[in-house]
């Protein structure tokens, strides 16, 4: 059976090990920027790390109007521990569905924006243009991104951005932030029948997280996306039962809101901890949104209509993106998360994509790039 360009290079891409760590999404990176290249773009390939790259590429560009920009990354989580039912890099099609590590989230949505492009290339070159970010780490808190926008002239200015996460091409306008904390507390050890002669660091990270349960982020709800949210996703202490544990760790997963400082965050909960409770970030992108009455916004809604067969409400995701870094980083642009892959089929075991989903993400990106071009 023929298959599209961008269900084609989905197969591509997810037959790329690309699991992060370690990564390895030069192989991705190659594919990508050897189809770019051949069809007129210019392409700047980033390393990071061994094995590791991101890649920018551009097509286009005019005076007084800047271009459209499109991102996703191409690294995924691991396996898990369950067994997989489908080989996890075949990219295999059964069914209307595309399986595999990344089909979802979110090689079919960098394969769909990248196809879109080289579809619409004319109208690109002769207008704004389009600016590509196709990023590696994102899974580890935007690394990939972050790392980019720290390179001087690289991505420069953009007039809107498209982030190609799994939402199965439904428009949302904005996400929640991430603030993973390791929280510390350290004790002195002692031998576990002479437990007075030492300080148990494990019974002060208990009563940590027993004190959390009464934490108050003192922060208004946001009208679509809620009210903030903490999580104790991990408890470590002690090396062997006899012996005072002189060490814990907790893992905090904290949830932010729009307007929601996170050093304002990190300061209130050290204030409720106290000394004994020391916090370290391991992931810190704070949340993302545009208003829904912004004129593109309203635009990409129009368009998104006919092809979901009913008009979007503002909607908004609980994951976070590579937005976090890169939206602020060129200019705070308008921003929508718009994918074909399933959020319910990210991270999960024989992890999928509806190949249906891919051929109208296409579709829909073509639209938005016309759209652009044309106004």
């Amino acid at each position: 059976m023929t298959r599209s360009p961008a269900v084609a290079l989905t197969q591509a891409l997810v037959r790329q090990n690309t699991i992060n760590p370690p990564g390895n999404e030069r192989r991705c990176a190659d594919i990508l920027a050897k189809r770019l290249e051949d069809n007129g773009f210019a392409v700047t390939t980033v390393g990071f790390g061994e094995g590791r790259a991101s890649l920018v590429a551009r097509i286009g560009g005019q005076e007084g109007k800047p271009p459209i920009a499109f991102t996703g990354h191409i690294d995924t989580v691991p396996l898990g521990m369950r067994e997989w039912t489908r080989d996890p890099f075949g990219g295999d099609i059964d069914g209307g569905r595309l399986y595999g590590r990344g089909s979802s989230d979110m090689k079919a949505g960098v394969a769909a924006f990248v196809e879109a492009c080289i579809a619409r290339r004319v109208i690109l070159e002769q207008g704004p243009g389009a600016l590509l970010v196709i990023t590696a780490a994102e899974e580890t808190g935007c690394e990939g991104a972050y790392h980019l926008c720290n390179q001087p002239g690289l991505l420069g200015k953009a007039g809107a951005l498209v982030v190609a996460e799994p939402t199965s091409n439904y428009p949302l306008v904005g996400h929640k932030g991430a603030l993973w904390l390791k929280a510390v507390t350290e004790g002195v050890t002692a031998h576990g029948s002479m437990p007075e002669k030492g300080v148990n660091a494990v019974a002060k990270a208990a009563r940590a997280v027993v004190k959390l349960d009464d934490f108050d982020f003192n922060e208004r709800r946001h009208e679509v996306l809620g009210g903030p949210t903490l999580n104790v996703g991990t408890f470590h202490g002690g090396i062997n039962v006899n012996s005072v544990p002189d060490r814990a760790e907790i893992g905090l997963d904290i949830r932010t809101v729009p307007g929601q400082a996170h050093a304002r965050v990190r300061e209130a909960l050290g204030s409720f901890l106290g000394a004994d409770v020391a916090m370290d970030p391991i992931i810190d992108v704070e949340a993302v949104w545009t208003d829904p009455e912004e004129s593109w916004m309203r635009r990409v809604f129009a368009i998104m209509t006919p092809l979901l067969g009913e008009a979007p409400v503002v909607r908004g995701a609980t994951y976070f993106t590579d937005a976090s870094a890169l939206t602020p980083a060129m200019g705070g642009l308008p921003t929508v998360i718009l994918g074909p892959g399933e959020a319910a089929m990210a991270h999960q075991t024989d992890e999928y994509c509806l190949v249906s989903r891919v051929d109208q993400a296409v579709e829909a990106y073509g639209r938005i790039i016309e759209d652009w071009c044309t106004l």
